[in-house]
């Protein structure tokens, strides 16, 4: 979730978060808050963040990256108390101000968090999945008030976790966030519900140049009705729908991954449409079997 290369520095929570638990460095739990304040009453409050492509290795989805979309992107860091490290770059457009895109893998230097990665990614069934290329698997919401929106989830019957507080110093300035975190890092709907994310007074996007990539749609499979009311009018909640002729989510030759076509089939769980250097690209994700 950064955007620097130099070592992760967590802290105690700013003074208005004082009450919500936080890692430490050493990447412990400490006590969480309890949840208040008042449900999400509309989508303007949740707007797309970021998109989260995983890959078995880093090099793996910086290359993927290059043939699919026509960048190489640079920036990224390290996430020591989650075991992993990332590229980012941005994809923001009028319908999607700040928003950018994640390229992340497990990070062979880094300890295995003490209960489980994020994003699912120590799931056996999305390991097997990475080893054939890499696979868009989750995107994140931004949001102005993370218990409220955390509470309005599961309302909808999805918990997506405490929230925890962390905050990061780089060349920039600091980064200070809460996000949701599940213990078992378990993804829910195989992506389709966000995690999320409240960003204190930065953003990474006000660090990152134009990529030549922008986010032109975002499509949600198989969510109740009730999630459109949420999200707001530029994320698309599809309750059955056909699944794009042609997509990426892999490689253009690894589309025979995803499960089911035709009229019939479900939705994908997360779709996204790209405008890039190599031209419209859609990335869908699947549903994962255990």
């Amino acid at each position: 979730m950064n955007d620097m290369h130099d070592s992760r520095d967590v802290r105690q929570s700013h003074a208005d978060r004082d009450s919500r638990g936080e890692r430490n460095g050493d990447g412990v739990r400490d006590s969480q808050g309890e949840r208040n304040g008042d449900d999400v009453r509309d989508g303007s409050t949740l707007e797309l963040d970021h998109i989260v492509v995983a890959a078995a290795t880093l090099a793996e989805g910086v290359a993927w990256c290059a043939r699919t979309l026509g960048i190489v992107p640079d920036a990224g860091g390290a996430h020591p108390f989650m075991g992993t490290h990332n590229r980012i770059f941005g994809i923001a457009t009028a319908r999607f101000p700040k928003a950018y895109f994640e390229i992340i893998a497990v990070d062979p230097a880094a300890a295995a968090p003490p209960p489980a990665r994020w994003f699912g990614l120590d799931e056996p069934a999305l390991q097997r999945a990475l080893a054939a290329g890499p696979r868009l698997i989750q995107w994140v919401a931004r949001c102005t008030d993370i218990d409220a929106a955390s509470r309005a989830l599961c309302d909808r019957g999805h918990d997506p976790g405490p929230a925890e507080a962390a905050s990061r110093a780089t060349p920039h300035g600091p980064l200070r966030w809460q996000i949701t975190l599940r213990a078992d890092g378990r993804r829910l709907c195989d992506g389709a519900v966000p995690v999320l994310i409240e960003w204190g007074d930065r953003h990474p996007s006000q660090s990152l140049p134009d990529s030549g990539v922008a986010l032109a749609g975002v499509t949600l499979g198989g969510l109740d009705e009730s999630f459109g009311t949420l999200f707001g009018t530029n994320i698309v909640v599809a309750r059955a729908a056909a699944r794009s002729p042609r997509h990426a989510d892999l490689d253009a030759d690894a589309e025979s991954a995803a499960s089911g076509s035709g009229t019939d089939a479900p939705p994908a769980p997360l779709q996204v449409v790209l405008e890039t250097p190599r031209g419209v690209v859609t990335l869908e994700s699947i549903r994962l079997k255990d």
